[in-house]
């Protein structure tokens, strides 16, 4: 029970909703912001920083990093209150964006996106749990479009920021943008997020959150050091970390069973409800990240766009996915029925991922735009009905550790599409543009040299032979990956049809907990004050 509850339960009017809505939309423009910045961003940042042929990592550390975390948010959130953890995310990420703009090398910058990582996974996890505290399952539809379109928009500014900022300031701009964002967004959350705070009273499940990340850092160092030229499936080093992520693996499973709170319940996973959505966004962030990853550096480099037009070209895919994520909330709100959109959703995405594998050189920019647009749409009536319907599924006094659970898995599916389809993205191009270097006249080793630094200001000076090749070799390493998603999508389909229709809650968290008092109520205690 929250210290606040014990005295006076919280009276959660619409306007005092409303106000906590503000400190998170002020969160998630943060989050939304930086990511497309740093995609539209990646291939000057790699290039100046000399490290073309290990771009994955930048992704790939700032997804593991959040990842690791996620449910050690939901669950402390649970334990404790949210607020005060909501705080320390942001105070982190703000942080870690200032090492960003500051590294001097590329292993150091990965190092600050990890830290930027620690403290978007709260940020991610903290604020869906927050809206399922404050707003019924039944209505929160309604209240997720205003934050939707929040998302989209900045998603939508951060491609035309981060172009700008490389075409006409240094890439380090990307990151100085998050410092103010950030101070405000702090103060902003300091003063409006105002939740019950709680009196732990059992244990953290210590060991749990220490063997879950180890399983979680093998199980991505085993996908990378597999999907690499340098290492492969046949090198023992790949064999070691698959082998800890199983040790990992069975060690958690064996600690959770006996835990007296457990960081992840095994009780979740006999929820069938909760087992098909996470499964569903397994194979979603499996999709997802991988294609959506790589976009702008196939923009900038194979379409000869600038990173300010490729960041325009990423506007479709947000447009796509704001619009049905935004559609699909207020029709399950009115509904109260969600089952059809995931379907839906599915069918659209894998059509999208279908086209995308026909990408050239040569394919018009319009229609690669028509291809984002559908992808896009296709997501936005998925990623968000899956969250709700988990939430809807288990205790109020769970709500945390299954957002966190579900969004756990759909990370670890992030972290495994862009560490494997990245790597066969980098290993087929780092192949290709060798042997464009080589075939120009340049030794093996000054074509190593050539290809880990090269970014799209390198390559406009090159002679129209090498440029043409290079170009080519982006668009032939890229479009061939997409065929290798089809089929996670395809399985995603198979268990979207299995997803149980049930009501949904007519109480938010706090009021099923007793910690707020809601609706009609709420408002007459509110104007006798």
């Amino acid at each position: 029970m929250s210290t606040l509850a014990a005295d006076a339960p919280m009276l959660l009017t619409k306007r005092r909703i409303w106000i906590i809505f503000s400190a998170l939309i002020a969160g998630m423009l943060l989050s939304s912001l930086d990511q497309t910045i740093v995609s539209t961003a990646m291939p000057t940042i790699v290039g100046q920083l000399g490290g073309v042929d290990h771009q994955m990592w930048i992704t790939t550390a700032y997804l593991l990093a959040t990842t690791i975390v996620m449910p050690i948010y939901g669950k402390l959130g649970d334990m404790i209150g949210r607020r005060w953890l909501f705080l320390i995310a942001i105070g982190l990420f703000t942080l870690a964006s200032v090492g960003c703009a500051f590294a001097g090398d590329f292993w150091s910058f990965v190092v600050f996106r990890a830290m930027q990582g620690l403290g978007g996974g709260g940020m991610m996890i903290l604020s869906q749990a927050i809206i399922a505290d404050i707003v019924p399952a039944k209505d929160r539809g309604k209240y997720m479009g205003p934050l939707g379109a929040v998302f989209g928009i900045f998603a939508v500014a951060g491609p035309l920021l981060g172009g700008y900022f490389v075409d006409h300031l240094t890439w380090q701009w990307a990151f100085y943008i998050n410092i103010p964002v950030g101070i405000i967004a702090f103060a902003i959350g300091l003063f409006a997020l105002t939740l019950p705070t709680h009196r732990p009273t059992k244990r953290v499940d210590m060991l749990g959150i220490v063997l879950l990340s180890a399983a979680t850092t093998c199980l991505i160092f085993f996908t990378d050091f597999g999907g690499s030229a340098e290492r492969g499936w046949a090198s023992a080093a790949t064999w070691a970390w698959g082998a800890g992520m199983l040790v990992a693996a069975a060690l958690f499973v064996q600690v959770e069973s006996r835990a007296q709170d457990p960081i992840i319940p095994l009780s979740l996973f006999r929820n069938p409800i909760f087992v098909n959505t996470t499964a569903i966004g397994f194979v979603l962030g499996i999709a997802m990240f991988a294609a959506i990853g790589f976009m702008p550096t196939f923009l900038q480099m194979a379409s000869g766009t600038s990173a300010a037009e490729s960041g325009l070209l990423m506007i479709p895919l947000m447009v796509g996915l704001m619009g049905t994520s935004i559609v699909s909330g207020v029709l399950v709100s009115r509904t109260g029925r969600y089952r059809a959109y995931p379907i839906a959703g599915i069918v659209i995405a894998t059509a999208a991922l279908l086209a995308m594998t026909t990408l050239t050189a040569d394919t018009p920019i319009w229609l690669i735009c028509g291809y984002l647009l559908v992808f896009g749409a296709g997501l936005g009536l998925i990623m968000q009905i899956i969250v709700l319907v988990a939430q809807n599924s288990v205790p109020a006094d769970e709500i945390g550790t299954a957002t966190s659970t579900n969004n756990y898995f759909r990370e670890v599916g992030s972290s495994l599409g862009v560490a494997v389809f990245g790597a066969l993205f980098t290993t087929r191009l780092t192949e290709r543009l060798g042997d464009v270097f080589v075939g120009a006249g340049a030794s093996a080793e000054d074509a190593a040299a050539a290809t880990s630094t090269l970014d799209p200001q390198t390559l406009g000076s090159l002679p129209d032979a090498v440029r043409d090749g290079i170009v080519n070799a982006y668009a032939d390493s890229l479009a061939p990956v997409f065929w290798y998603i089809v089929p996670f999508m395809v399985g995603g389909l198979i268990l979207a049809f299995f997803i149980k229709q049930i009501p949904l809650n007519a109480e938010s968290g706090l009021v099923a907990r007793g910690e707020a008092i809601g609706g009609e109520e709420a408002e007459r205690l509110a104007r006798t004050e």
